[in-house]
């Protein structure tokens, strides 16, 4: 359990920390005074839960003592990824395990209340992205993890992907000056999938009261974090949102925003209307210096192709033999999950605050209210044109 502080630190690869909302500053305490591993309990066994998972079996140090999910497949894949203890219900594995931390892997409207069982328990907690549906739900999860002094991490991975970091490093080397333009596009196929459809997918992802929104929240808070790392604090300016699908949840936003900080004006695109094609990079980030370009696409590593493809191959035969999945194939983007990750279980063996925390999950979600009101706005100006006033 870690006592959370509220004055900030500065780290080559973390973004400006935030105040944390509701807490004053209190001493850390540092509970890791030997070599035991950190114990660790995964909560939702699903795509990211079983990512989370394993990422933490192949970490030093760490121990998955338990994992909880609804579904008896998906604890059978635990079972198999080499968890000893599974459970139905992740009530009753915080009741019933001995655990430093616990990754929160549930779907959103799970997660304020799977928090509160966790503080209540006293166990660290390594929430999936959004941190919660709304920034209201989000103040009440940081206050309780407030009162009951433990950490909360956020898994918002954009900033630790390699491409990412490369155009950082270029960016605060000054090479292309001043940039006055920036732009992101993301893009993927989630809930529905390429078609034809094996199973249905679930119902969650399709309702916006249980998901919190629809692509701006599935996507583009990933991208909120990582242009506030890169640019600082921004101001969303308008926004638009759309709907490729009869859906309830847009899945195609659009938002443009500032950054005072460096003067640079921002466009991000998000959508989950396209069929994604590993190992085909799904984001985009260009910035448009006065003395050149940098973008993403120049810092892939330069074996992603290859080594992508080949973990595709292997997942795809998988399917015939009934082997399970890599799960850091492709390595370029379910690594950043695991560096995510082994960076939360740092922080807490080192009585240190998460690099990404319940105050960066929490602006994202700010962040996106924001867009939905303007697009909204807009939306009812478009709606009820004013009518104009004839004179005779």
């Amino acid at each position: 359990m870690l006592l959370a502080v509220a004055n900030g630190y500065d780290d080559d690869n973390k973004a400006r920390r935030r105040p944390v909302f509701g807490q004053m500053a209190l001493p850390l305490l540092n509970r890791w005074t030997d070599s035991s591993a950190l114990s660790l309990g995964i909560l939702g066994v699903g795509n990211i839960g079983l990512v989370h998972l394993k990422s933490a079996v192949a970490m030093p140090d760490v121990e998955v003592v338990a994992a909880a999910d609804a579904v008896p497949g998906n604890r059978d894949r635990a079972e198999r990824a080499g968890v000893s203890r599974t459970y139905d219900d992740y009530a009753t594995l915080l009741e019933s395990e001995d655990l430093d931390a616990a990754v929160v892997a549930l779907p959103p409207f799970l997660h304020a209340e799977a928090v509160e069982r966790a503080a209540a328990a006293g166990v660290d907690v390594f929430v999936e992205k959004p941190l919660a549906r709304s920034t209201e739900e989000a103040d009440e999860m940081l206050e309780t993890a407030r009162e009951a002094g433990i950490a909360v991490g956020v898994d918002h991975t954009l900033r630790y992907q390699p491409d990412m970091a490369g155009v950082k490093a270029a960016y605060d080397e000054g090479g292309v000056g001043h940039v006055p333009y920036a732009s992101i596009t993301r893009l993927n196929d989630h809930p529905l999938g390429k078609p034809p459809a094996d199973e249905a997918p679930p119902e969650w992802p399709m309702d916006p009261d249980a998901a919190g929104g629809g692509s701006l929240v599935e996507l583009g808070v990933h991208c909120f974090d990582l242009l506030e790392w890169l640019f600082g604090d921004l101001e969303v300016q308008d926004a638009s949102m759309g709907r490729t699908l009869e859906t309830e949840a847009e899945d195609a936003a659009t938002v443009l925003m500032a950054a005072p900080e460096t003067g640079t004006t921002i466009t991000l695109h998000c959508g989950t209307y396209q069929w994604e094609q590993l190992p085909e990079v799904n984001t985009r980030l260009r910035l448009e210096g006065v003395t050149g370009t940098i973008s993403n696409q120049e810092h892939l590593p330069e074996n992603f192709y290859a080594g992508a493809a080949k973990s595709a191959l292997s997942n795809v035969g998988g399917r015939f033999t009934n082997d399970e999945p890599d799960v850091f194939g492709p390595t370029f983007y379910l690594q950043a999950h695991y560096d995510a990750l082994a960076d939360f279980c740092d922080a807490i063996r080192e009585g240190e605050r998460p690099p990404v925390d319940g105050a960066d999950g929490r602006r994202t979600i700010e962040l996106a209210e924001t867009a939905y009101e303007l697009a909204a706005e807009s939306d009812g100006e478009a709606a009820e044109p004013e009518t104009p006033e004839v004179t005779l």
